[in-house]
């Protein structure tokens, strides 16, 4: 593939986001410093807890570093990731990367014990858009701003959703054996993304 993956590793599930882009041939880099950052063409940000998640990228500088970054380069969230990345957080004052226009609520499903299993339908995917959606204490995408749009669905909610070069989730893809997700991230966001910004 040529192009390095990095992971964010400050908190969450950064290693089985690592396994599942090892699995499709991805080249992968743990990162917790802005100077890892640099040797990368795509960046995963991983579930975890969003406050704790904002507090540990401003104490390690990756904060500003990704902001700057995203001009050059694609981006994918899940769950805290996503969180950490919208331009707003319902009844939340906490500052965010702001890097895609939509608004979100978190724990949206409610605690840990409301977790949940379902279908979820990614358009992205025509010949099988069915996918296993893994919810923990999800948040849930309540308004989409200009220039993001919806690529995945539960029910009629968006659970997916993109911008030039960051995609976020609401389930969790890293906890399933379908490694989609993130081949679609790896091949159609990071690499194009990379060649597009050169």
């Amino acid at each position: 593939m040529g192009l390095t993956i990095g992971v964010l590793g400050l908190q969450g599930d950064f290693a089985l986001h690592a396994q599942s882009l090892r699995k499709i041939g991805a080249e992968t880099r743990i990162v917790r410093t802005p100077s890892e950052l640099q040797a990368c063409g795509g960046l995963v940000l991983p579930g975890g807890e969003s406050t704790t998640f904002v507090n540990l990228l401003k104490k390690t500088g990756m904060f500003d570093a990704i902001r700057r970054f995203a001009k050059g380069h694609a981006l994918m969230g899940t769950c805290a990731g996503l969180i950490t990345m919208a331009t707003n957080v319902v009844g939340r004052s906490m500052e965010t990367l702001e890097l895609i226009d939509l608004i979100v609520e978190r724990n949206a499903y409610g605690r840990q014990v409301d977790s949940f299993v379902d279908k979820v339908t990614l358009s992205v995917f025509k010949d099988q858009p069915e996918f296993e959606g893994v919810f923990i204490r999800a948040p849930r995408i309540r308004e989409l701003g200009r220039g993001t749009e919806a690529i995945g669905y539960y029910r009629d909610e968006t659970v997916m959703a993109r911008n030039r070069n960051v995609l976020v989730m609401t389930f969790h893809p890293e906890l399933t054996e379908d490694t989609r997700v993130h081949e679609y991230f790896a091949e159609e966001m990071a690499g194009k993304h990379r060649i597009s910004a050169e």
